[in-house]
């Protein structure tokens, strides 16, 4: 397999952060009022953006334009203090940076979380090595899986979309690399399962960070 750039996905592929999300959505619950959720229920509502994690643990009934507003607001601010409390790289992410780094494949991020929280997690954590370009969700590109933001980063670093990959935990991530006509790359150490990888699209799987050197024939 030949490629030039990696492209991650943040949340559940470079960084576990499910505690801290799943700590702050429930604090902004319980203040107002609505029934909590655990770490394993925050899997399935992330990777869409924290607007759309909020209407996923509001009660059906409490879905209001008004009451999301509040709740977004709320989460905005409680996150934006709290999102590296538990956040951590998940084990083997280090060896496999450095490894791409050794190797001269180009680095880049691309996530739903908000930019400016994105870029905050990435100064704390990931700073050591050197990424192309690091982008959140913002108001100059349609979230993924729209492949707007994912051509974007290609372009900027001069590579063709054909040896790009991108790797992810999710089926937003393999439906935005497939539409990009990217390399999809599912890791199965993240939030979703394989086999919704797979269904959505992943050419291949990796169960491990180190994994993704033996695909590129490393």
């Amino acid at each position: 397999m030949e490629c030039g750039l990696a492209i991650f996905d943040l949340d559940g592929t470079l960084v576990d952060s499910l505690a801290d999300i799943g700590d702050a959505m429930n604090r902004v619950l319980a203040e107002a009022g609505y029934p909590t959720h655990s770490y394993d229920s925050y899997r399935f509502f992330v990777g869409n953006g924290i607007r759309n994690l909020v209407i996923q643990s509001l009660p059906e009934s409490s879905r209001t334009d008004d009451i999301v507003e509040k709740c977004y607001s709320r989460m905005l601010a409680d996150y934006g203090q709290n999102y590296i409390n538990k956040t951590h790289l998940y084990s083997g992410i280090s060896q496999l940076l450095d490894n791409l780094t050794a190797k001269n494949i180009k680095l880049a991020m691309l996530s739903n979380k908000a930019d400016a929280i994105t870029q905050k997690v990435y100064k704390e954590l990931l700073s050591k090595w050197s990424f192309e370009v690091v982008m959140g969700a913002s108001d100059s590109f349609p979230r993924k899986p729209d492949p707007s933001s994912a051509l974007y980063i290609t372009k900027t670093v001069g590579v063709t979309p054909n040896v790009a990959c991108y790797v992810g935990d999710s089926n937003v991530d393999m439906e935005t690399a497939r539409a990009a006509g990217f390399i999809a790359i599912g890791a199965t150490w993240g939030f979703r399962s394989k086999s919704e990888l797979i269904e959505a699209g992943a050419m291949y799987t990796i169960d491990k960070p180190i994994e993704l050197m033996a695909l590129l024939g490393q």
